[in-house]
């Protein structure tokens, strides 16, 4: 691996994963939060709507997050019909009240079952695959075992239908990811950093394919999986951090 590009990305890792890039940043939802459960459900829900512009995305979380009395898993928990009123006039772009109200009803199923999200993607003791490939192909299964609406599907991605699952690498990343920095919040043990999979849209797959990272610009589960390879050669236990380097330079500084 080129020196300089080791450089250039240590560099701009250094410069965005910092306390103060969570404000402006859909991570922002979570760490509202204290409770292990609350950051999960947060997370959750900050990840699938963060598409799109990053004010709308964060300002819709909060709403969310308001309508559940800033106490997600205690409202997922116990709340009634009358409760749910006020998210049947939600929409972010195509993520409607019927999306929605899957999810809670789905998050209330697994809750009542589990302690921690993190069982939803690995049901297991341990992950022992390379990547997380197999954790988000599980997910997605699982996440529509009980009977749904059809249409929310294409709001969980899965690598079973070649798709970058971009935002739940993303949530994945949040979860999983331990520094000192503060950024990340490391609450989940089976999965190590090692294993998580670059957060790929079409702005790091145009970032990456300019510093050779990548052939082409196909934001594809595939080139996410050909993407963390190369960054497993700079750091092999924490691939993902260079997410901080390409969504910097891709989004910040347009490169």
């Amino acid at each position: 691996m080129d020196e300089a590009l080791r450089q250039l990305l240590d560099e701009k890792v250094k410069l965005y994963n910092q306390p103060s890039f969570i404000e402006k940043d859909p991570i922002s939802i979570p760490h509202s939060f204290n409770k292990k459960q609350d950051i999960e459900i947060a997370a959750l829900f900050a990840a699938v709507l963060a598409w799109g512009n990053r004010t709308s995305i964060i300002n819709n979380s909060k709403k969310l997050m308001l309508w559940m009395d800033n106490a997600p898993h205690d409202f997922i928990m116990n709340h009634n019909d009358t409760d749910l009123k006020p998210f049947l006039s939600f929409a972010h772009r195509t993520f409607n009240a019927t999306d929605l109200l899957y999810f809670i009803a789905f998050l209330q199923y697994h809750y009542k079952q589990h302690a921690s999200l993190e069982d939803a993607f690995v049901p297991d003791k341990k992950y022992t695959h390379d990547t997380v490939e197999q954790a988000l192909i599980y997910f997605h299964h699982y996440f529509f075992s009980v009977e749904h609406p059809e249409r929310t599907k294409k709001h969980i991605s899965t690598p079973e239908r070649k798709s970058a699952c971009k935002r739940i690498n993303m949530l994945l990343r949040w979860m999983v990811r331990k520094d000192k920095n503060g950024v990340d919040f490391g609450i989940w043990q089976k999965i190590k950093p090692a294993q998580l999979v670059c957060p790929l849209d079409v702005h790091v797959a145009r970032v990456a394919y300019r510093l050779g990272l990548l052939n082409n610009t196909n934001s594809n589960w595939q080139n996410a999986l050909r993407l963390t390879e190369h960054l497993r050669e700079l750091n092999p236990n924490d691939p993902a951090i260079y997410d901080y380097a390409l969504f910097g330079l891709g989004m910040a500084e347009r490169f």
